[in-house]
C-alpha cells in the first residue's frame, strides 16, 4: 500500500471564520499610539486610512469574526488549500522526522497573499472606496491586492519597492494584468519619493519607503482612495488564520499532531496564518507545540531588533506600534527574498514572541537558497525565496532528528512558489548570489 502524501479537505472544510488571538493573549497587546500625541489611536482616527470594519476587526476582542459568503465565493477559487507529506525530502535527508508543508501557492497569484487582499477588497467595495493604494516587496502582495480589486471593480496603484521592480518584471506583469498601476518605489510621483531619490539617486529602496509613498497617495485623494496592508496588522493577520485552521483539520486526516510548527516571517502574515491557531491550542489545550518564525539573517528583526514602540514606515507617517525593530530608517540589503525586507515585525507576532509562545531563528540567504534547490529536487515545487527560509528550517530539525535518532513531527508553511523568482534561482545556480546584497 503506497504512503499517503496528501490530504484534501472539501468544500466543507473551507473555515467559516477567522480566529482572532487578541481574545486569547494573557498579557494585553500594547495598543497603538498617535505619532504627534503619544496616546492610544482611537477608531475615528484608522478610519481615514481603513473602512469602518476593518478597523472593527484591527481593535476587536472577539474571538471568532464570521467570513462574509461573498469572500467566502472567491476563497472557493483555490481554498482549501493542499496539505502534503514531503517524503521525497524526508527519504532525502534520511530521517526518522514526518515533514509536512501546507501549500498555498495554488491561490490564483502563487502565494497566500489574497487569504487577506479578498476581503480587503471587499470591505473597502462595501464602504465605497474607489481606489486602493498600497507597497510591495518581491509583488505577491500587490499582485494579490490587484487580483482582488479586479474582482470587485476598484482601482489599484501599487508602490513597488525599486529592487523587486528591477529584478521581478513579470510580477509587475502579473499586477498589470489584472489592471493595476504599478511605481517603482522610491518613486517621482510623491514628496517622500522625490525626497528619497534626492537623497540617494541610486536607492533601490525598501518597504518602509514604499509604504510611506502609498500612505501619502492615499492622504492626497481622500476622497476616492484608502490604503491597503498586505502584512504586519492585526486584521491581516486575522485574515491569514484560514491557513493555521485548515492545517489543524489536514493533520488530524494524517493522523498526527505536529511537534514543531514552521513559517517565514518578514512582517508577519503568513507565519501568523499558520502559527496562530496552533498557538490558540498551544494556550487553550497547553498543547507542547515548538512554534519557529524564520527570518533573513540580513533583516533580523526579532533575533536582533529592539522591542518597542517604532513607526511602520521610513517617513514616520504610520501610528506608533509596539514591535521587534531595527529602526524604521533600517535600509536591508537587496536580498531576492523581498518579500521578508521589513525593519520591523506584526505587533502581534512580537506579542506572542514575548510571552513565550513562539521562538525566533534567522537564517542567511546562500543556505535558503541552498535548501531551496533540496526542496525542488525532492518534492517538485520551486517555492518562493521568502517561503525557503521556512523550509531551510524544517531542513535543520529534520536533520537533527536523524542525528539524534529521535521521530519529530515538522509542518510548515510554503506560502508561495518561485516562479516569478527564476532569476534569483538563476544567480544561485550560477555562483553570482553573494551572502546578502547584490549578485556578484
Amino acid at each position: 500500500m503506497s504512503q499517503a502524501i496528501q490530504f484534501p479537505l472539501g468544500a466543507d472544510g473551507l473555515p467559516t471564520h477567522w480566529y482572532n488571538l487578541l481574545s486569547d493573549f494573557t498579557e494585553p497587546l500594547p495598543p497603538p499610539l498617535h505619532p504627534g500625541t503619544g496616546e492610544p489611536i482611537t477608531p475615528d482616527l484608522m478610519e481615514a486610512l481603513l473602512p469602518p470594519t476593518l478597523v472593527e476587526q484591527e481593535m476587536t476582542g472577539e474571538e471568532m469574526i464570521e467570513i462574509p459568503q461573498e469572500v467566502r465565493d472567491v476563497y472557493a477559487l483555490y481554498r482549501p488549500t493542499p496539505l502534503l507529506r514531503a517524503v521525497r525530502l524526508e527519504k532525502a535527508l534520511q530521517t526518522p522526522a514526518h515533514i509536512y508543508y501546507k501549500y498555498e501557492g495554488v491561490s490564483p497569484v502563487g502565494s497566500h497573499k489574497p487569504n487577506t487582499a479578498i476581503p480587503q477588497a471587499y470591505y473597502n467595495k462595501m464602504a465605497g472606496t474607489q481606489r486602493l493604494a498600497t507597497e510591495t516587496g518581491a509583488g505577491q502582495w500587490g499582485s494579490a491586492l490587484a487580483f482582488a480589486c479586479s474582482i470587485f471593480g476598484l482601482e489599484c496603484t501599487v508602490y513597488m519597492v525599486k529592487i523587486s521592480f528591477e529584478q521581478k518584471p513579470y510580477r509587475k506583469l502579473l499586477m498589470e494584468t489584472y489592471g493595476a498601476t504599478i511605481h517603482a518605489s522610491p518613486s517621482d510621483r510623491t514628496e517622500f519619493g522625490r525626497k528619497m531619490l534626492a537623497e540617494d539617486p541610486d536607492s533601490r529602496g525598501s518597504l518602509g519607503i514604499a509604504i510611506s509613498e502609498a500612505l501619502e497617495d492615499r492622504a492626497t485623494h481622500p476622497e476616492t482612495t484608502k490604503y491597503s496592508l498586505g502584512s504586519v496588522l492585526n486584521h491581516v493577520c486575522l485574515h491569514q488564520t484560514v491557513i493555521g485552521q485548515e492545517s489543524i483539520q489536514q493533520m488530524e486526516m494524517a493522523g498526527e499532531e505536529p511537534d514543531i510548527v514552521i513559517g517565514c516571517s518578514g512582517g508577519g502574515s503568513n507565519f501568523a496564518g499558520m502559527a496562530f491557531p496552533f498557538v490558540r491550542k498551544k494556550i487553550k489545550e497547553q498543547k507542547n507545540y515548538r512554534i519557529i518564525a524564520v527570518e533573513p539573517a540580513s533583516c533580523p528583526s526579532m533575533t536582533k531588533g529592539e522591542l518597542r514602540y517604532d513607526f511602520g514606515d521610513t517617513a514616520q507617517t504610520t501610528p506608533l506600534m509596539m514591535m521587534h525593530t531595527l529602526g524604521h530608517d533600517f535600509m536591508p540589503p537587496s536580498i531576492h527574498a523581498g518579500g521578508l525586507r521589513y525593519h520591523g515585525m506584526s505587533p502581534m507576532v512580537s506579542h506572542c514572541l514575548k510571552l513565550g509562545l513562539i521562538e525566533a531563528t534567522a537564517v542567511p540567504q546562500l543556505k535558503v537558497f541552498e535548501a531551496a534547490v533540496q526542496f525542488a529536487r525532492s518534492e517538485g515545487i520551486v517555492p518562493a525565496p521568502e517561503s525557503a527560509h521556512g523550509i531551510a528550517t524544517a531542513i535543520d530539525e529534520a536533520i537533527r532528528c536523524r542525528e539524534e535518532n529521535t521521530k519529530k513531527v515538522i509542518v510548515f508553511n510554503l506560502s508561495g512558489h518561485g516562479l516569478f523568482d527564476l532569476s534569483a534561482y538563476d544567480s544561485y545556480l550560477n555562483g553570482r548570489m553573494q551572502e546578502s546584497g547584490d549578485d556578484a
